[in-house]
């Protein structure tokens, strides 16, 4: 074999962590993205997450076609998830991008003693820490969902409620007045306007739970907002780190709507389900908008400093 020879196997790297008997023996249980056996590669007071891949498959070409994929990404997505769920409960562990692939072992060793420093305060900071998601909609809502909200309605909102689809329906006959041409721009108009007051609804709910979830967080990340068929996705249980493992929902969890706010929030252990139900209070009775709280989770959101927030050198 020459030096440029492409070994059969390379190293997918799944978290940063402590070296403890515990967390070998917890690697040892579970098998990774490529159904392999996971184990430790330590480097004196640090350790990795990692297991044997077939090149083949992880070669830098071959992994970035398989990311374009949706099924591929979702099944590496909950392969890597599942690796590092096993591990979080054991203590800080710092979960890498999803396909961080190395040629050996020890590449990850240098990673390791290369990024000493870093490393170690986040595992510090991260410490008795999970993550929580939130995200915020707009939801068009349906004919069951309105019934249901006016049945919940005080007499002044029914009476505003009233008010509004009387306009409505005088509008609409307005328009069936109208030739057809006009009449097709006038209700391209009128839906056009209500989707900008669901937006705009939808944000000023998001403003209000931000700063209800800042009040119990000691650090946020605004994602972009999901759209498209990651959006699509995410609907049906994906995270962009893994499959969902639990979650919460307010207004329901119908894959309608447009995703404006995609937060992640970093919450001391001990005050996880206060933020859940503190969130998801925030969210109620706001007409329009859908609130998505999952969690926990590992810290994903918070497991690299801003300066190093790029995946690792792949090889």
């Amino acid at each position: 074999m020459t030096d440029n020879a492409q070994p059969p196997h390379m190293v997918y790297a799944y978290a940063v962590l402590r070296p403890t008997p515990e967390a070998a023996r917890a690697v040892a249980a579970v098998r990774g993205v490529a159904d392999e056996q996971v184990g430790l590669v330590e480097t004196g007071d640090l350790a990795a997450a990692v297991g044997p891949v077939p090149a083949e498959e992880f070669e830098e070409d071959a992994l970035r076609a398989g990311l374009e994929r949706l099924p591929r990404l979702a099944a590496l997505a909950r392969g890597h998830h599942g690796v590092v769920a096993a591990l979080a409960p054991l203590g800080a562990v710092l979960p890498l991008r999803l396909a961080t692939v190395y040629r050996d072992e020890d590449r990850v060793r240098q990673i390791l003693q290369e990024r000493r420093d870093q490393f170690l305060p986040l595992l510090e900071r991260l410490a008795g820490h999970v993550e929580w998601g939130v995200k915020v909609y707009t939801d068009p809502g349906d004919p069951g969902d309105q019934a249901d909200q006016a049945d919940h309605s005080d007499s002044a909102d029914q009476a505003d409620s009233g008010a509004r689809d009387d306009a409505a329906a005088s509008e609409a006959a307005g328009e069936r007045a109208l030739g057809p041409g006009r009449a097709y721009l006038a209700a391209r108009v009128r839906r056009r306007r209500g989707a900008e007051d669901a937006w705009q609804a939808a944000a000023r709910a998001a403003a209000r739970i931000a700063e209800e979830a800042g009040s119990l967080a000691v650090g946020r990340v605004a994602h972009r907002p999901q759209r498209g068929e990651l959006a699509k996705a995410a609907a049906g249980g994906e995270k962009a780190g893994g499959q969902q493992p639990g979650g919460a929902h307010a207004g329901g969890a119908k894959a309608r709507g447009e995703n404006i706010a995609n937060d992640a929030y970093l919450v001391p252990a001990a005050r996880a389900e206060d933020f859940r139900s503190r969130v998801l209070a925030a969210a109620d009775g706001q007409p329009g908008v859908r609130v998505e709280v999952t969690g926990p989770w590992a810290p994903y959101s918070f497991s690299l400093p801003p300066e190093a927030a790029v995946r690792p050198e792949p090889v």
